[in-house]
Parts: C-alpha cells; sequence; structure tokens
C-alpha cells in the first residue's frame, strides 16, 4: 500500500505541521507513505516538491496572486477577511506527478494559496484512486470560506456571502459551491476525514458532503518530543524569572482574526483589575507579528517570534503555568495539543474542536464562549492552582491516550485498507 499526502506545503501552519505528523506517523508503522508539497520548506527526505525548478516557482507565485488580488481590489468585505476565502480558481495540475502515479491511495489535506484549483483537484478525483481528504477547516464544503462563523448558508448552496463587498444571490460563493458541487457530483471515490468530532458534525449538516461518509481522526503528535522538560532551565535559558507565573500565547500568525487576541487583551487587564497576584506575572508570546501592539497587556511581555525548533517549542509550554488560546473559530488546534503534551494547562473558550481536547477544571479551563470576564477566571484558577501538579499529569494523560502517533496512524491505516478492499 502507498501512500501519499498532498499539502500545499510541509511547513509554516497548522495544517502543515498535521500532515507531516501523520507522514511521521504512518511511516513508524511502516507504511510506505510520501508527502507532495507545493513549496518544500523542510528537509524531509519523504517529501517532494512540485514548485522544483525556476518556471514552477514562477508559475506558482502568478496562481497565488492571479487567485488573491482580484478577490483583494473587488471582493473584500476588509482586510481582516483577506485570506479568510479562496476561490481555487487558479493552481497547478498534479495529474502526472510520479508520487501520484504510483500512489494506491492519494491523501489531500490543504490544498489552497494557489496550489490546486478546483480543475486540477477534479483531475486527480477522475484518476479513479482511492482519495482520503483531511479537512483542517471548513473550505472544502463552503463556497469558498475557510470558517463560516455564524452563518449557515453552506447548508444551502452558499451566496449572499458576509465576506465579500458586494454580498448577492449569485456572488462568488455561489459560484465556489457550484464548482464544488461539479467537484463532487458521482465521485464514488472520496472519503473524508475532519481532525474534530466538531468539524464532522459541522460536514455533515453541509449541502455538499452530506451523502459522503465523513469520520474524526484527530491530529497525532509525538509525545517524545512534546513532553514536560525541566521548568528551572528552561527559564534560565529563555530568560524568565523562576519567581513569575507565566501566560502563554502563541499562534502562526498572532493577528489572524480567529486567533481572537483582543480577547486575551481583554481578560488580562481584567486579571490585572479584579484578581490578587500574589507574585509577578509575565506574558510569553510566539509566533508571526505584525501589528499587535503588545504594550496593550498589562503584564511585562517577551516576544520570541516564530519558533522553528520542536525542542525549543518543547521548552516554551514548560517554562510557562498556563498556555491560553482565545480563539474564537478553531477545529483541533496543534498549539493546544503541544502545550498539554508537555503538561502545560489551557484555557480555552467553549468551541470548535476545544471541548475535545480540554477537560474543564481537569487538564484547563474552559470559559464561556467570547466571555473575557471567564477566561480570566480560567487563568486565575490554572495560575494560583494548588492541584498544579495534578493538573499538569492529567494534560499530558489526555495527549498520551488520545492523540499519540500508533493510535492515529492505526485509524488511518483502517480508513486505507477499508478503500483498499472496497
Amino acid at each position: 500500500m502507498k501512500v501519499t499526502l498532498i499539502n500545499t506545503s510541509d511547513a509554516g501552519g497548522g495544517a502543515p505541521v498535521a500532515s507531516m505528523r501523520l507522514l511521521k506517523a504512518l511511516a513508524s508503522e511502516n507504511v510506505a507513505v510520501s508527502f507532495l508539497a507545493g513549496q518544500k520548506k523542510t528537509n524531509e527526505n519523504a517529501v517532494e516538491e512540485v514548485e522544483n525548478n525556476w518556471w514552477r516557482r514562477l508559475k506558482a507565485r502568478f496562481n497565488f496572486l492571479y487567485e488573491r488580488l482580484p478577490f483583494i481590489f473587488f471582493q473584500e468585505k476588509d482586510k481582516s477577511v483577506r485570506f479568510a476565502f479562496s476561490t481555487a480558481n487558479a493552481g497547478t495540475s498534479i495529474a502526472n506527478e510520479p508520487l501520484v502515479k504510483q500512489a494506491d491511495i492519494l491523501h489531500l489535506h490543504w490544498t489552497n494559496s494557489g496550489f490546486l484549483s478546483i480543475r486540477d483537484l477534479k483531475e486527480l478525483v477522475q484518476l479513479g484512486k482511492p482519495i482520503v481528504w483531511t479537512l483542517h477547516d471548513m473550505w472544502t464544503f463552503t463556497g469558498g470560506c475557510h470558517y463560516a462563523g455564524t452563518c449557515n448558508h453552506f447548508t444551502h448552496e452558499c451566496g449572499n456571502c458576509f465576506f465579500l463587498r458586494q454580498p448577492a444571490p449569485d456572488d462568488i460563493s455561489h459560484i465556489g459551491w457550484l464548482a464544488k458541487q461539479n467537484l463532487y457530483f458521482a465521485a464514488q471515490n472520496i472519503n473524508f476525514v475532519t481532525c474534530s468530532k466538531w468539524l464532522a458534525s459541522v460536514a455533515r449538516q453541509s449541502s455538499l458532503l452530506k451523502s459522503f461518509p465523513v469520520q474524526a481522526i484527530p491530529n497525532p503528535i509525538d509525545t517524545s518530543l512534546y513532553s514536560p522538560q525541566d521548568k528551572a532551565i528552561a527559564r534560565i535559558k529563555w530568560n524568565i524569572s523562576p519567581d513569575s507565573k507565566v501566560i502563554l500565547f502563541g499562534a502562526a500568525n498572532i493577528g489572524d482574526r480567529r486567533k481572537g487576541i483582543s480577547y486575551l487583551v481583554e481578560a488580562l487587564n481584567y486579571l490585572k483589575e479584579h484578581y490578587p497576584q500574589p507574585v509577578p506575572v509575565e506574558v510569553l508570546i510566539f509566533g508571526k507579528n505584525k501589528h499587535f501592539d503588545t504594550s496593550q497587556l498589562p503584564f511585562t511581555v517577551q516576544e520570541l517570534n516564530t519558533i522553528s525548533s520542536q525542542k525549543d517549542l518543547s521548552e516554551i509550554y514548560s517554562l510557562a503555568d498556563v498556555f491560553v488560546m482565545p480563539s474564537i473559530e478553531d477545529n483541533l488546534p496543534n498549539t493546544v495539543m503541544e502545550s498539554m503534551a508537555c503538561g502545560t494547562p489551557v484555557v480555552a473558550f467553549n468551541t470548535g474542536g476545544l471541548p475535545e481536547m480540554i477537560d474543564h477544571q481537569q487538564n484547563g479551563y474552559l470559559a464561556e464562549f467570547k466571555s473575557a470576564r471567564d477566561l480570566a477566571n480560567g487563568i486565575h484558577q490554572m495560575l494560583f492552582t494548588d492541584q498544579s501538579d495534578q493538573v499538569s499529569a492529567q494534560a499530558r494523560n489526555k495527549v498520551l491516550q488520545s492523540f499519540n502517533n500508533q493510535n492515529i496512524a492505526r485509524q488511518y491505516i483502517k480508513v486505507y485498507q477499508s478503500l483498499l478492499n472496497a
């Protein structure tokens, strides 16, 4: 059984990280697995790149701009939705790539940003090979948005899209919905997988996927890489006071509207004003930050920018007392899983796939949705609990039991085998 994982890139966001972890998890179970990326950013030998010469790189850049610029200039409601909607009207055919031709199973992940157009995806479907498609957001069953928020238009035919400057029944979201309907028409070889039970439930409600099999398999994580490190040593290395309580926040792009940094600001200011802090409190932030002014936060702040080393990340999670994830829309965030694997409890809103990871007041805290006050309450509880060792142990145990490599790889192998034996 030869499996080819397909993703826009092999690093630089949640889906690349998750799919690369799956690559290694499957390989550890002796699956003949490879990874085809539009753009290769790592040195992983099992990854091959579509953009492997100057012409292909130029074409990929053109595809990205061809898809994005018309949306920016003529369609987007405002800058906050600039990368929240993908038309997938430009891409590169990969049907003749060796890793596609030799595969018994094609396993799609995230293919946007000008990598694969809907036409290119249809070409893969028409090869007749069994396809597993892991959904890392909602795009696969919407007219173009990656997260629909409170909109339920995807349960019908999309149109009148809230992301657009001039919504209309026949706007580009409706055009995108029709293109996907055409993609899925008579396609009997696709099995959809979501990373969370929440996303599976939403996908089954969609007009596009309601007749397809949809099951939930979480992302895997290497619990030997992400494990509790010596807190005192890590704090010395990262210049953090041994006597402080440390609040950690991080994302690939902390300014992403979905990551809810405005709620973090409000919660920390409420925490400062309404809760006693018997010891100093520090805030540690990692991830790309182009616009957020950290002076809005009422505590000492240290920014680490983008951290690419998994060893460094493990140390950073371990030195913290709590990781805060104020996302208002999220599937199954890798950062939450990483923090818990390192024994650091997580405070997050009760939304999306987060309740599948966090057991309230056992290994973290689930705050009332969009309530900065309850978020502050959860942060305070996790910072000053007298059962920190127990909470830490339960956080790691949740990951060991639910998200370990072997468990997830074997669930996917069962899916592959069922398709090959159908």
